[in-house]
């Protein structure tokens, strides 16, 4: 499995038998996720799987109406001991560790091992997404995770709306990192978790803490990032859009090395010259400028040269061998 990409997806809607079955359930469910699938209380499988690969750590997010995913006792012999993190993220989902049910509504979390068997439902009343982890990566940053496993976890607690919120820019920007950004991004995963478990006094706090506050400065980038073309964008909105404070906000692009309205600048001037270059002239600067969050005209073409040595119009004329280069 090490041909695959960093996101890619695959559907099996249908009976449980069958060429196309037979693939997916070989080289995905059990070649890649360790796990058999079965329908889920009906006769046929309706599943669509997104998946994300972070290094060492895996995000999927299955959709649909029936499929039943499982740990089985034959498959236990090829050794895998991740541990999973099992999230409800709508309606009521069932999970079972061992002998233990574990009955999940909206919101919920819950721990599980796959050196037992084991399963969770997706059905028309409920769907989930999963986060695996080698054990020795989780336990590295909570060492007492073992003593939580099978419990619900996670409701309403702000933790785990910033573990999903991560999640979800994880499977957002797989494909655009490199080795660095993904070891960084599977770790701050794991430090949540490690919250979300309440392992948060455990090990160097100082240095969890700071990898932590990298996670928040990610969040709030990519809402910038989302939101460049609002020209009223600005830290309170940030911040308010975030559970933070405007203080806090100024704190996290402090203690990077820039400021909020820098990181804003340069990422507007980043979207224009982009928009630039693939417009060529059928675009008007003006246009452009105001997309990217510009309202000034004469700001904008007095920082566009500063920045990259050309004005709009030069480099969207294509003037010199080294117009579009910063």
């Amino acid at each position: 499995m090490a041909d695959l990409p960093n996101r890619f997806s695959i559907s099996h809607h249908g009976p449980a038998k069958g060429l196309s079955y037979e693939q997916w359930r070989e080289v995905i469910c059990r070649g890649f996720c360790r796990l058999d699938v079965a329908p889920a209380g009906t006769d046929h499988i309706d599943c669509h799987n997104e998946f994300s690969i972070l290094q060492s750590v895996s995000l999927a997010t299955p959709r649909g109406t029936s499929a039943r995913f499982a740990r089985t006792r034959s498959l236990l012999s090829d050794g895998c001991d991740d541990m999973v993190l099992i999230n409800a993220s709508h309606g009521a989902v069932r999970v079972a560790q061992g002998s233990k049910t574990i009955e999940l509504t909206n919101g919920q979390m819950c721990l599980t091992e796959m050196n037992v068997v084991g399963a969770a439902d997706l059905t028309s009343a409920g769907s989930f997404t999963t986060t695996r982890f080698p054990r020795r990566f989780l336990l590295q940053v909570s060492p007492s995770a073992e003593d939580k496993l099978a419990k619900p976890l996670g409701h309403g607690q702000a933790v785990s709306m910033m573990f999903n919120r991560y999640f979800a820019l994880c499977n957002e920007v797989a494909n655009d990192l490199d080795a660095a950004g993904q070891q960084a991004a599977a770790q701050h995963l794991a430090d949540l978790v490690s919250l979300l478990l309440g392992a948060n006094a455990e090990g160097d706090a100082f240095s969890k803490q700071a990898r932590l506050s990298t996670a928040r400065l990610d969040l709030v980038k990519a809402d910038i990032v989302r939101n460049l073309s609002r020209a009223d964008l600005a830290v309170d909105v940030v911040a308010r859009a975030n559970g933070m404070s405007e203080r806090q906000v100024q704190r996290l692009f402090a203690h990077s090395g820039t400021t909020f309205s820098e990181f804003v600048i340069e990422q507007r001037l980043s979207l224009a010259r982009r928009l630039l270059l693939h417009s060529g002239r059928q675009r008007k600067v003006s246009d452009i400028a105001y997309a990217a969050g510009f309202s000034d005209l004469s700001y904008f073409n007095r920082t566009f040269r500063r920045r990259f040595g050309v004005t709009p119009t030069e480099l969207q004329a294509g003037f010199g061998p080294a117009a579009g280069e910063p």
